[in-house]
């Protein structure tokens, strides 16, 4: 029997990366399929990981820089071009790998995928580039358009952010959004001090640190918290920084009635339920029962029994739960997720504009869906983890026009830790990953007018 030859770490990632594009796949799930299925070694799961998210990362820039050099990529199959992608993003931006070897790698790669012609036009187009170097980006005279292939981001997208944020926050952000992200978690202090908890991490070998932002939070520079025995333990709960701001914008009491309206995973529903100190009751709502399984699981690890998890379309909550029978609301609206994008690389080539207002039309909806439900004088929270005034600003300005029991919370600075203050206008704040470091959140504060 004849056995099938083990891939290596650069054909595994050229075909993760054709996986992604062809089937628009999510990269984080791919990549830890390809790791077990394909037996890759501990010390190579790094290189793979920055392989495929890199080249992914970096695509419409390493596109850039591959056009002159072919003649027609229409009749090139497309596992070549990402091949091209692969061995280009190599040789620009890994410093410890040599050209030769990236080269020859593909070379090899390419004689085993295809035929003789595939194999010396590979080796053609990449000994091209090394002799003549390659396009400036500097040339595009638009400097939209030149940020846009600098940074790969859609230009729709680069001209919809300086519109809205101005040239200066929309380069910041969309430099940043190449870079990996830093994990953090959210310390259950019902458990454990955020000190004893950082002892505890580093005695099993995390690089960690407390959070400059949120004081119950903790950064990680070295190692998976997800792995830590900490973690299965019930101590911390992996979150970023900016989401566990909504809990602090709620500002619940002990023995209150919270809605959590679309709460999967859990990270904030849990954060309400400790921020209780494990009374009151958080109801916690998601589309889906596998999710709903999440947002129990997560519970039950951490020790929290305040939390009644339901598979429920929230903007049917009306038909289930009566008027003004919550104390606080939290609706953290479905978005387009513009805020996440370090760490869902793909994102960026599969968003379209008009995803925008469908989403918008969505949030609106389930804002006049669960409003009711909020008891007088109480707080409701609209958060997204998007960057866009169309999903934020834009949505709480004709919410507030056409609801007039509600009006903005202006006591939410109050709420709220001190590095934070500074953004927030009045009873809104938006986030924008350069800030902290963390993701791109938006948090509008409102109250139901006694």
């Amino acid at each position: 029997m004849k056995m099938e030859k083990k891939k290596n770490v650069r054909e595994t990632a050229m075909d993760l990366l054709e996986s992604i594009e062809k089937n628009q796949s999510y990269s984080n799930l791919l990549l830890n399929n390809a790791i077990n299925k394909n037996n890759i070694n501990q010390k190579d799961i790094g290189l793979l990981t920055e392989l495929t998210y890199g080249t992914l990362q970096r695509r419409m820039s390493l596109d850039y820089f591959l056009k002159p050099f072919l003649r027609d990529n229409k009749k090139i199959e497309s596992w070549v071009i990402q091949l091209l992608r692969l061995t280009l993003y190599q040789m620009i931006y890994l410093d410890k790998i040599p050209d030769r070897a990236a080269i020859y790698e593909a070379v090899e790669i390419a004689k085993s995928r295809g035929h003789k012609g595939i194999s010396g036009m590979v080796n053609g187009i990449l000994r091209n580039i090394q002799r003549q170097g390659l396009p400036s980006i500097e040339d595009i005279k638009d400097q939209n358009e030149s940020l846009a292939i600098a940074t790969s981001h859609p230009l729709w997208l680069v001209n919809r952010w300086v519109d809205q944020l101005g040239f200066e926050s929309t380069k910041q952000m969309c430099e940043l959004n190449l870079t990996a992200p830093l994990q953090s978690a959210r310390v259950n202090e019902a458990k454990c001090t955020v000190a004893n908890c950082l002892k505890i991490l580093e005695e099993e070998g995390f690089q960690v640190e407390q959070s400059q932002v949120i004081p119950e939070a903790i950064k990680c520079y070295r190692g998976n918290l997800a792995h830590s025995n900490a973690f299965k333990e019930g101590l911390i709960t992996i979150q970023d920084e900016s989401s566990m701001l909504a809990s602090y914008a709620l500002g619940v009491t002990e023995n209150e009635r919270v809605l959590d309206a679309c709460a999967a995973p859990g990270g904030k529903s849990t954060h309400i339920a400790e921020k209780l100190l494990n009374t009151g009751q958080v109801i916690s709502l998601d589309l889906h029962e596998h999710k709903v399984k999440l947002i129990n699981e997560t519970a039950s690890r951490l020790g929290l029994t305040n939390i009644q998890a339901s598979a429920l379309d929230s903007r049917k909550v009306q038909e289930h739960f009566e008027k003004e029978s919550f104390d606080r609301i939290l609706l953290d609206a479905p978005c387009s997720g513009l805020g996440v994008m370090r760490r869902k690389p793909d994102m960026k080539y599969t968003k379209k504009e008009e995803d925008i207002t469908q989403l918008a039309k969505v949030q609106k909806n389930l804002l006049i869906a669960v409003s009711p439900l909020l008891k007088k004088g109480g707080i409701l929270v609209y958060s997204t983890c998007t960057v866009d005034r169309e999903e934020n600003q834009d949505i709480i300005k004709a919410f507030l026009s056409e609801n007039g029991e509600f009006e903005g919370d202006s006591s939410l600075k109050e709420r709220m830790p001190n590095a934070i203050r500074p953004l927030i206008n009045n009873f809104d704040l938006q986030i924008l990953p350069q800030d902290f470091g963390s993701d791109g959140f938006y948090i509008a504060c409102l109250r139901k007018k006694v």
